[in-house]
């Protein structure tokens, strides 16, 4: 057996299976919503930035901040800060806040997102096996090794087949 190519331990996810997956997410908020509904959405940026606008589109939530916290210098991944807050004022302890990511990786940057806001909810559209215990719904499960390619990172180019031409 040959070593697979880079572009085969990676996961492509278009622009339409994220709008669906983000939809999917949206329904399983739904559902276990606290009476009242979710106060606000907070997005992690910048992945989350585009599964939050959906979920919050979809369930009808007004209030929509953002927390960054970078982790990632290109594809390495280093120690996890704070870069802007959300209103914690608005936000509290997080009850009745979701948080949405599009991914959780190892879980540092929810580890950092958690301890800010203990109560929220915390929703990522995938998860790997390392940071899945970090969150409380996600949606589909991708392999530690593999890397996800989100539409944001990718153009329309041609392509070579796996093997030879």
């Amino acid at each position: 057996m040959t070593d697979p190519l880079p572009h085969e331990k990676g996961f492509h996810v278009s622009w339409d299976q994220l709008h669906r997956d983000s939809r999917n997410l949206a329904l399983r908020l739904d559902a276990i919503a606290p009476e009242g509904g979710w106060r606000a959405v907070v997005a992690i940026t910048r992945g989350g930035m585009a599964p939050a606008m959906i979920v919050a589109r979809e369930l009808d939530i007004r209030t929509v901040d953002t927390i960054s916290v970078k982790s990632y210098d290109h594809q390495t991944q280093s120690q996890a800060q704070v870069v802007k807050s959300p209103d914690m004022d608005l936000i509290g302890d997080g009850t009745g806040i979701l948080v949405v990511d599009d991914l959780v990786d190892t879980g540092r940057t929810l580890k950092v997102v958690r301890a800010l806001m203990p109560k929220a909810h915390i929703a990522t559209v995938y998860g790997k096996p390392m940071g899945l215990s970090l969150v409380d719904t996600f949606v589909g499960e991708v392999a530690q090794d593999s890397w996800i390619y989100f539409p944001w990172d990718m153009a329309l180019l041609y392509v070579a087949p796996y093997r030879g031409d």
